[in-house]
């Protein structure tokens, strides 16, 4: 069982940035793809990015330009990126992770998540 402890979430101006970081708790950790989530107030679960076993990436069209993924292997961690947030960036962001290495955009497709981080953007 993997377990994914997301941190790095705050409250941030408008325009600013800010660093999510997860953390997994299992050597498979490597083997199979990450991605981010969010889930705003009153709103469905909403694909943020991906990235894959290798380090390709896919992006949700509202953070294209904005917000970088990656990972790091040898430390069992997967980073986002925030730069110019939005107030409508506010929401909990979850970290999750698949077997497969494939990166997915879809929640389904997700084996393990993490608790969430809250992520304010003021305006």
């Amino acid at each position: 069982q993997v377990q994914l402890v997301e941190s790095g979430g705050g409250l941030v101006q408008a325009g600013g940035s800010l660093s999510l970081s997860c953390a997994a708790s299992s050597r498979t950790f490597s083997s199979g793809a990450m991605g981010w989530f969010r889930q705003a107030p009153g709103k469905e679960r909403e694909f943020v990015a991906s990235i894959s076993r290798s380090g390709n990436t896919a992006y949700a069209d509202f953070v294209k330009g904005r917000f970088t993924i990656s990972r790091d292997n040898a430390k069992n961690t997967v980073h986002l990126q925030m730069n110019s947030v939005k107030p409508e960036d506010t929401a909990v962001y979850y970290c999750a992770s698949r077997q497969v290495r494939l990166a997915a955009i879809t929640a389904t497709d997700y084996d393990y998540w993490g608790q969430g981080t809250q992520v304010t953007v003021s305006s």
